[in-house]
């Protein structure tokens, strides 16, 4: 019977044989590489422009977007018309970092800027007259940060 001390012993003999590469002089390290981050490319643009932006106007919120967008797929935000209706100001542009749902009613004219949008959002969004933007749009159009609200 082995005591703990001589398990921990072949346990790091075991890990170090299995990172060892075929070369002679290699470092025993064990590689695991896993991919972070999305591998989108117009999604990563936008994370990078976002974060650029923050940087040159010294605005918090363009990197609070960034990092939102930059997360999991099971973690983006998901918001429903309720909730951007009960939330949105007058003259204040909601800006939502994930997808826009069609659950609910909207009511009033309103700016909104989102990642993406489902089919029957986009409807319900251009019968109430609201006026749809992509994040992108929202970048080029420099608005006023104070005039912004970030859902979800």
């Amino acid at each position: 019977m082995l005591t703990w001390r001589w398990q921990s012993l072949v346990k790091c003999a075991r890990l170090r044989a299995l990172s060892l590469s075929g070369c002679a002089g290699s470092n025993p390290v064990l590689h695991i590489t896993t991919m972070k981050g999305t591998t989108n490319p117009e999604l990563q643009s936008l994370i990078f422009e976002l974060k650029k932006r923050s940087l040159e106007t010294k605005v918090d919120m363009w990197k609070k977007v960034a990092s939102d967008l930059s997360r999991s797929q099971k973690n983006k935000r998901v918001v429903n018309l309720t909730k951007i209706s009960k939330y949105a100001g007058k003259d204040e542009t909601i800006v939502v970092p994930g997808k826009v749902l069609a659950d609910g009613e909207i009511t009033g004219k309103l700016k909104i800027a989102a990642y993406t949008y489902s089919t029957p959002a986009l409807d319900k969004l251009k019968k109430a007259g609201a006026e749809t933007l992509t994040l992108q749009e929202l970048l080029a159009s420099n608005p006023d940060p104070k005039k912004i609200r970030i859902i979800g």
